[in-house]
This record gives C-alpha cells, sequence and structure tokens, in this order.
C-alpha cells in the first residue's frame, strides 16, 4: 500500500528523543588506539551525531591496565587514557563496560575471540573491586567529577553466556554489586547499570544459575517464531536482587538481537531472524518491566543492536540493513532511552580480520573507510527535528523546534518481507535475494502551511544510490582494493541520489515518488 503522510508545518508536535544516536558500539578497547579507528569514529560522529561509544575489553591484558608483581597488584592507566583523551576530543564520551578480566586477577584463563578476551570472573573481589575505584578515581582526577558524571558504568558484557562469563547468575550479581558499590565510593552521583546481557529467549533455559541449553525451545520445527514467549534474560531477576540487597540501579541494559541465536553455533536455533517488528516489542517490554519493577526511575540502554548477532552476516553490508535501522528506530520512538548499534566500524576482530572489503562485518564502515549504507540510515536519523509533528506507517515528519524547520524521513520496507531481514552467511547470495524482494511502492509526501517557494532537498538512498557494497559488486567485486579502486568506492557510496522542490503559492509542498523496495527517503527544508 502507499506510503502517505501529511502534516501542518504549524502543527502542535510532541518531543522526539533520538535514542538511536545516543551510544553506538565498537569491538574492543585497544582497537580504538589506531588511526583508522579514530578516523571512523570522528566520521560517525559529525555526520550522525553519536555522544557514547561503548565497547569490550577496557581492562584487557593488552590495556596494560592491571599486573601482579610477587603478590603486589601494579595499575597502569597510560592506555586508557591515551584513548579516552581521544574520545572526548572526537566529541564523544565513554560508555563504559567494565571487562573482561585481566588475567592476573581471573580466576581461570577461559578465553574468547579471536584476541582472547578472558571470560573467567575475578578471583578477587576485593583485588578487583580496589582496581575499579582507583580507576574512577584516576578519571575523577585527570578529568573532574563534573565530566565523569555524564558517563555511565556497565558492569560486565553478555555474562549469562558462558564465552564471556565463566560463573554462575549468582556469581554475576555478587560481581555487579561489588563494581558498583567501588564506582559509588569515588562519587555517589556516578551512573551505574546492568546486567548486559543477551538475547531475548522463548524458552528457560536461563532459569537455573547457568544455561541448561537441553531446555532450549527448538526454532528449527516452530511454525511461527512471533507466537513464542520472547523474553529478555535475568533482567527481572537482576532487578529484584538489587532491590533485596540495596545494590544501586541507575540504568538497566540487555541486548535485544531480533534473532533466534545469540552466538553462531550454540544450541538448538537455526540463526533464524524474527517479525520485522520484534525490535519494537521488546523494547516495550523492556519499558514495562522497569515501569513496573523496584526502580521505575532507572533509565534504558541497550548496549548492543543490530539485525543479526554475527559479524559474518553479509547484510550488515547491504541496503536493507539501512531500512531495518530506519524502521525499527522510528517506530520505537519514546520507550528507551537508547538503542545502541554495533558496531560504527568493521576495525573489529572478534573473528580476526575480515577476509574482504565488504565480509558482513558489522560495521557501518569498512575497514578501508567506505560507509555503507547503515551510515546513511543513521545519517538521515540525525537529521530528524526535536519534535514529532506526524508519523504513519513508513513515515514520519519531524519540526526543529529552534529553526521551525521539517524534514520527512520515508522508508520502503516491502510488505513481502515479513520478518527481520534474514542473514547470509558465507556468500551474499541470501542478502541479495532479499535485496531483490518486494515491489515498488508510491510515496506521498503532503506539507502545508509553509511560505510560498520553500525550499526542500530531498535525499535518496536505494540500490543506485549511496549503496557501496552494489558499486563494488558492479565493478567486479576486486579484493583486495587498490587505492584508486577504494577512492572510487568511497565517491559512489557518499552519492546518494539528490533533487530540489519548492512549496508552491498556497503553502504546500506535494511530493509523490515511486520507491523501490528498501529506498530510504529524506526531505529536509533549507
Amino acid at each position: 500500500m502507499p506510503i502517505s503522510v501529511t502534516a501542518d508545518a504549524a502543527a502542535p508536535g510532541v518531543p522526539l528523543h533520538h535514542h538511536w544516536n545516543v551510544c553506538v558500539g565498537a569491538g574492543r578497547a585497544n582497537e580504538g588506539l589506531r588511526a583508522t579507528w579514530q578516523e571512523h569514529l570522528r566520521t560517525v560522529v559529525d555526520a550522525c551525531g553519536f555522544r557514547y561509544v561503548r565497547f569490550h575489553g577496557l581492562l584487557h591484558d593488552d590495556m596494560f591496565v592491571y599486573q601482579e608483581r610477587d603478590g603486589r597488584a601494579v595499575y597502569n592507566f597510560q592506555y586508557v587514557d591515551d584513548l579516552f583523551d581521544r574520545l572526548l576530543d572526537a566529541g564523544v564520551r565513554p560508555f563504559v563496560e567494565f571487562g573482561f578480566a585481566p588475567s592476573d586477577l581471573a580466576s581461570e584463563h577461559g578465553t574468547v575471540f579471536w584476541w582472547q578476551a578472558n571470560g573467567a570472573p575475578p578471583k578477587d573481589l576485593a583485588r578487583w573491586s580496589a582496581l575499579v575505584e582507583a580507576l574512577v578515581r584516576h578519571w575523577a582526577d585527570r578529568y573532574g567529577l563534573e565530566e565523569i558524571r555524564r558517563w555511565y558504568y556497565e558492569v560486565w558484557n553478555e555474562p549469562n553466556l558462558r564465552p564471556f562469563f565463566h560463573g554462575t547468575r549468582s556469581d554475576y550479581f555478587a560481581l555487579y554489586a561489588a563494581t558498583a558499590a567501588a564506582v559509588r565510593a569515588v562519587d555517589p552521583a556516578l551512573r551505574v547499570g546492568g546486567p548486559a546481557t543477551s538475547n531475548f529467549v522463548p524458552d528457560d533455559r536461563f532459569a537455573g544459575e547457568t544455561e541448561d541449553i537441553t531446555r532450549h525451545a527448538s526454532t528449527v520445527t516452530a511454525p511461527d517464531l512471533d507466537a513464542l514467549d520472547w523474553q529478555p534474560v535475568w533482567l527481572r531477576e537482576f532487578l529484584d536482587f538489587c532491590h533485596r540487597t540495596g545494590a544501586p540501579v541507575d540504568f538497566v541494559s540487555v541486548h535485544p538481537y531480533p534473532t533466534d541465536w545469540a552466538l553462531d553455533d550454540l544450541g538448538r536455533s537455526v540463526r533464524l531472524t524474527r517479525s520485522r517488528d520484534a525490535t519494537r516489542r521488546d523494547l516495550a517490554l523492556v519499558r514495562e518491566l522497569v515501569d513496573a519493577g523496584p526502580f521505575p526511575d532507572a533509565e534504558i540502554h541497550l548496549t548492543e543492536w543490530s539485525s543479526s548477532p554475527s559479524p559474518r552476516d553479509h547484510t550488515h553490508d547491504y541496503l536493507q540493513a539501512a531500512t531495518f535501522v530506519v524502521k525499527a528506530n522510528v517506530e520505537s520512538t519514546d520507550l528507551v532511552d537508547s538503542l545502541s548499534y554495533w558496531t560504527f566500524t568493521d576495525v573489529f576482530e572478534e573473528s580476526g580480520a575480515g577476509d574482504s572489503a565488504f565480509h558482513g562485518g558489522f560495521g557501518m564502515i569498512t575497514y578501508q573507510g567506505v560507509p555503507k549504507p547503515t551510515f546513511h540510515a543513521y545519517r538521515f536519523l540525525h537529521r530528524l527535528g526535536d519534535e514529532r509533528v506526524a508519523r504513519e506507517p513508513g513515515a514520519v515528519v519531524t519540526r526543529d523546534s529552534a529553526s521551525g524547520r521539517l524534514t520527512v524521513l520515508a522508508y520502503h520496507y516491502p510488505d513481502e518481507v515479513r520478518g527481520t531481514v534474514p542473514p547470509s552467511f558465507d556468500d551474499p547470495a541470501q542478502a541479495q535475494l532479499t535485496l531483490s524482494e518486494g515491489s515498488p511502492d508510491l510515496l506521498r509526501v503532503t506539507l502545508t502551511g509553509l511560505a510560498a517557494g520553500t525550499a526542500f532537498e530531498i535525499e535518496y538512498l536505494d540500490r543506485d544510490h549511496g549503496n557501496a557494497v552494489g558499486a563494488w559488486q558492479a565493478m567486479g567485486a576486486p579484493d583486495p582494493l587498490d587505492r584508486e579502486q577504494t577512492r572510487t568506492l568511497a565517491a559512489a557510496a557518499a552519492a546518494t541520489g539528490r533533487e530540489r522542490a519548492v512549496a508552491a503559492e498556497d503553502g504546500t509542498l506535494t511530493l509523490e515518488r515511486t520507491l523501490t523496495p528498501w529506498s530510504v527517503v529524506l526531505v529536509s527544508q533549507v
């Protein structure tokens, strides 16, 4: 059916919180010391308006934060200083994730990822707490309390999953309480939260102290994934524990990937995606649980999210991932404080380096610095105003309260695709197939109450405009890219379609355009 939206420039609006660009993810702290990572960060901060960045490995051995020498704890914060200085200089703040354990402080040495993150909990909570408190006091001295009160402090990453935490639920709760106390010992206004769990599940596999894989509900034979009862992991139990023990909760964090799996090759899932509306439903459920729980004033920060949790999903490189980002975020407004895209860059090494420029990495920018369609999705979202004037299926109209300028963002997520875009592994065949699904649709935009001749810019993101992977394929998918090919692709990625339009003498702007499936359109008053 047509995508149709009408708005009066003088109509009252409601506040629109830009939850999509509060925070963005990155792989690990040490990658942030590289020039390429820093260049990509500045690009997304400038173009997309991100205000915080979150990453793993802040306390990993390659940051040299902690060592034990002759039984004595030795701290070294130079690498962390280097990274955090550069974040602040780039105009973004750290969303601190305390993890993983330094080897000398870990209770065992089970590792995960190519870079061998140590998922074992600390062997000595007193020494762990002393490290956390010393690091936070160091930040207070270096940056000032006023600055670090603006940061967030999250405890660990996905502790419900064995590769990331080799302990029980009770072990994590004890770690959370100790870490929160150490942070608050520096200043009671510092914001701490958790449990940073992944993923929403349709069964009771996490009802006990550790995951019981035998209790996975099989999604292989489920006739309808959305008929299953998808719930966040440990959230109720976490809130109850903190309420009973007095542990502070300034924000709640979970990871709502809209899939039936959280890690590749684990459990009885077949790596399926859920409903196209799964993200909105998941966010609404978290909002409901927090509002009804013992910490109703806690903020909600969903610190990892994407169309899938795989760093080798070719869909991440394709146009349809961008359309999903726009749809999910626009339709989830007023539910949470942030929904953090994982990640902004393909400088990302959980599975080692990508084999080619377009390898299905999480990033919205390739390792070579070529923006993917998801980069444009976040750039478009950033252009929206701070007041919502109208919203219809497939489109939203906003206004900037300071200037009065209107912005329309429309997206054609084809009706034929009822789920979140399916993943594509090993080769891009599935991604290419999904891109070809759907029928063209008509976009109608009517804006009234404008001054005659008011000018608008119309910007298109579609298969032929701003689609870097499509341009790469048209070049014959060269691998590796030479310098000239990289420059050519960067230019193609930047070449979104653009045209101008003006309001008629009666102050009305009327646009009618036929959109190909997966197109995204930004209409901006200039």
